[in-house]
């Protein structure tokens, strides 16, 4: 199917739902190597006023919600994903035409805080990785460079002094799942390794500009360069790591300090280590503190019986990754 077919077709559901400021459509359907085409489709949805939209959509489409959530109303489903959850309420298990989809509710102010910031590292996580992006009337596409060069310098603190392009990607995709409550028990296990795979074309285009910027800038050096993967080796010294940490937006960021008297290379490999600790720390910490929230939240909106199943599809991918299936 051709690009424009492909996201006339993700766009559809929209139809039915009141206008959006920004939406994308993301999920293992959606990679090209997918076999699970009949999965469900998710999107998030930027609106710029949450009250507003879903009593306009439960109008629409009051069975998109739990019952008990549809008789509270818009006041109460957005008090719940502000302050519960990490201002996002999700509507999963909504048929449109022969699939299945799931649909996330955000204020535009709090994604683009979130892209700029991440204040919750939720919807940053998401937009770092390829997504289909259908409307954008405030051009969240292009803010989001922001988003990726940080991406971009987190990965590469937390990378090995050589490493080739497929792991600094993952590295990247893995970044939003630190610490997410979910890896434990009810998510593939190989989920990042299929995302990067199966979308390495994507991430190539989303990521090549800041590679290439650092190497002009001389942090990286191509060790080689083949028509589909490109292997480096990166300045691990004081310098270096300065500035991609201070390239890091303030929520990941802290003072480095120094440990002692010791020898310049020293000093290099101590402040390394402690900015790509101080990194992972807090990265960890947001991604496991938001995705906790999101997850009662989400129990909340979803109520039991969907929450139920949600959570049943996960256990059995989990499962099935388990066991290499």
């Amino acid at each position: 199917m051709g690009g424009l077919a492909a996201a006339a077709e993700l766009a559809g559901p929209l139809e039915m739902l009141p206008p959006v400021d920004f939406c994308c459509a993301y999920g293992s359907s959606l990679l090209p190597n997918s076999d699970s085409k009949s999965a469900m489709v998710d999107y998030i949805l930027g609106v710029s006023d949450p009250v507003q939209w879903h009593s306009e959509n439960l109008e629409r489409n009051r069975h998109h919600y739990a019952s008990w959530m549809a008789r509270l109303g818009p006041k109460t489903i957005t008090r719940v994903a502000d302050g519960i959850g990490v201002g996002v309420h999700f509507n999963p298990f909504v048929q449109w035409s022969d699939k299945m989809i799931k649909y996330g509710v955000v204020r535009m102010q709090d994604l683009a805080r979130d892209v700029l910031t991440w204040d919750r590292f939720y919807l940053s996580g998401r937009l770092q990785k390829p997504v289909q992006i259908l409307i954008d009337n405030y051009d969240i596409g292009k803010v989001n460079e922001v988003n990726l060069k940080a991406a971009t310098a987190a990965a590469l603190l937390l990378s090995e002094p050589e490493f080739t392009e497929e792991e600094l990607y993952s590295k990247i995709c893995s970044l939003s799942y630190m610490g997410d409550l979910r890896m434990l028990f009810a998510e593939d296990k190989n989920k990042v390794k299929k995302i990067v795979r199966g979308s390495s074309g994507a991430f190539q285009e989303m990521y090549r500009p800041f590679i290439v910027e650092y190497l002009i800038e001389g942090q990286l050096l191509e060790l080689s360069d083949s028509a589909h993967q490109m292997a480096f080796r990166q300045d691990c010294g004081l310098a270096a790591t300065r500035s991609l940490f201070s390239s890091l937006p303030w929520a990941a960021q802290w003072r480095l300090e120094k440990s002692g008297p010791v020898a310049g290379g020293e000093v290099a490999a101590a402040a390394r280590a402690e900015a790509a600790g101080w990194t992972r720390r807090a990265l960890r910490r947001r991604v496991m503190v938001s995705s906790a929230r999101q997850a009662v939240s989400g129990l909340l909106a979803a109520g039991g019986v969907n929450a139920a199943r949600y959570l049943g599809k996960k256990i059995n991918k989990a499962w099935r990754s388990s066991r290499g299936s």
